[in-house]
């Protein structure tokens, strides 16, 4: 029997950690610890699912004008989190990177996410990518600004190759929880092509069978790139596999 295809890079915006707490009557922090919980397990499902990079928005470049306590409970669950589960991904083969602009963070974090990554270099098993203060925008400005500042020509290869998530391919499948259906700021430049997957489950609530429905959507689609139906059908010829 043909299985099913499996998409090499997953990329989640984990939507509805507040909302999940407000309708418990909960201080907006207990869902977003409550959401550490399902990113643990979903880290756990796209490995056994044979997902090969997983990236995550955490922490948005908007998120800083949330409020203060918010902020602060957010920056105290990062050195929490790298505290107890890097030594474990690290064990299981998990590359850690953080992906975004550090210069507001404190030196603190900063050391922090630094010897996460230190850490667990060496992985390979599944790249974790960890999007904090991060956004699109950001992304592709400090791409352009860094081809500027080395006399580069700016060219889409070029400018591709100097993203902050250049060490992996593009996602082929986006997924946000929480019912919205749009991308805020998320990886703009490499969701060119990928698919999207909207849930209506807010983030605390996307267990395993809620990322197999993402996973089976996926399956189900025609990936074409700009080209029709019939080529993409049609078997690689001899001059196809010695361009590629």
């Amino acid at each position: 029997m043909t299985q099913p295809r499996i998409p090499h890079h997953v990329a989640i915006v984990m939507d509805g950690n507040g909302r999940w707490a407000t309708r418990r009557y909960l201080p907006r922090v207990a869902g977003h610890k409550k959401g550490m919980d399902t990113l643990r397990a979903c880290l756990r499902h796209c490995g056994e699912r044979g997902i090969k990079v997983l990236t995550v928005f955490a922490f948005s470049s908007e998120n800083w004008s949330r409020p203060a306590d918010e902020v602060s409970g957010l920056m105290e669950l990062l050195a929490v989190a790298l505290a107890r589960e890097i030594p474990q991904l690290r064990g299981e083969g998990v590359r850690v990177q953080f992906v975004g602009d550090r210069a507001p963070l404190s030196e603190k974090v900063r050391a922090g996410l630094a010897q996460a990554e230190a850490d667990t270099a060496s992985n390979n098993r599944l790249v974790f990518n960890v999007c904090f203060n991060y956004g699109g925008r950001w992304d592709i400005a400090q791409a352009a600004a860094k081809l500027a500042e080395r006399g580069e020509p700016i060219t889409e290869k070029s400018l591709g190759a100097a993203l902050a998530l250049a060490h992996v391919p593009d996602p082929d499948l986006i997924i946000r929880t929480g019912g919205e259906e749009r991308l805020s700021n998320f990886l703009l430049w490499q969701a060119a092509y990928a698919e999207l997957f909207f849930s209506e489950r807010l983030w605390p609530e996307f267990d395993a069978a809620a990322l197999d429905e993402a996973l089976a959507a996926y399956a189900s689609r025609e990936r074409r790139y700009g080209m029709t139906s019939e080529q993409v059908a049609a078997p690689a010829t001899p001059a196809d596999r010695k361009a590629a």
